[in-house]
């Protein structure tokens, strides 16, 4: 007999006023923007300061967009472009859940490059710093997945296996808490240890690349262990759309760290 350890059932909706409600998830973009803002404003301070408490307050809302906007338009084209091509109104449904990372980080880069210009700002420098926050994002971003009892894992015989709603009978792998661990948690803190390094910190666009590779990495390691959208399946070699949104990550983060060079 396989143990399995009980899946806490954790209503996803927080607070209800008639037809408004309150969702972990909306609260998790919520808290991951305006930590993220936090953050980025206290490493500011420190050299090379990119970019002042100013431009980092103005930016929360070009960065809010481009999460939202970017996200979800990431997830019409990745992984339901034929679903929304019959429903165009359906895009606009994005209380139905269906947001893409990958969508929403092309989304933030293109917000920052605007912005950047926008403020004569040093673009890669700027990045560092979105680098640095963006696993906040991430690390809430997977415990509300984990909450929506979405993105569910694969049949498994682990201890620590749990039996989701909606994925039938068979235990899976809690693939959100790996996902929260590495893409979010361990990320994070690589990204500050490394950022404590005035020398690391003077290498613009090495962060990003850090950030990127280790994303991709860490992204492609928990999708051995997810279940792959229903809709899409498994991909040539039993690879998955994670694994190829996250595949030209990991060259454009590899590139980023060697091209790196310190101030002169």
């Amino acid at each position: 007999m396989t143990f399995v350890i009980p899946y806490p059932m954790i209503d996803p909706v927080l607070l209800q006023f008639g037809p408004v409600a309150i969702r972990w998830y909306s609260l998790a973009y919520i808290a991951g923007l305006l930590l993220a803002w936090r953050y980025m404003r206290a490493l500011a301070k420190h050299p090379p300061q990119p970019a002042s408490a100013v431009d980092l307050d103005d930016f929360l809302v070009w960065a809010t967009l481009g999460v939202i906007l970017g996200g979800r338009l990431g997830y019409v084209i990745f992984y339901k472009p034929e679903f929304y091509l019959d429903n165009p109104l359906a895009i606009l449904q994005v209380w139905r859940g269906g947001m893409s990372f990958h969508g929403g980080l092309l989304g933030v880069l293109v917000a920052g490059i605007l912005f950047a210009r926008r403020r004569s700002i040093a673009y890669l420098p700027f990045a560092d710093l979105l680098a640095c926050a963006a696993p906040i994002g991430l690390f809430l971003g997977r415990l509300a997945n984990f909450i929506n009892a979405e993105l569910i894992g694969r049949v498994t015989d682990v201890p620590w296996a749990m039996v989701f709603p909606g994925g039938g009978e068979v235990p899976r792998h809690p693939s959100q808490l790996y996902e929260a661990a590495l893409e979010g948690l361990g990320l994070f803190v690589l990204l500050y240890v490394l950022w404590r390094m005035e020398g690391v910190r003077r290498r613009a666009g090495l962060l990003t690349g850090v950030f990127l590779s280790g994303y991709a990495l860490a992204r492609s390691l928990a999708e051995l262990f997810r279940q792959p959208d229903v809709h899409i399946g498994f991909l040539l070699g039993g690879t998955t759309m994670g694994q190829w949104l996250s595949a030209p990550m990991l060259a454009i983060g590899v590139y980023l760290i060697v091209r790196a060079k310190p101030e002169e």
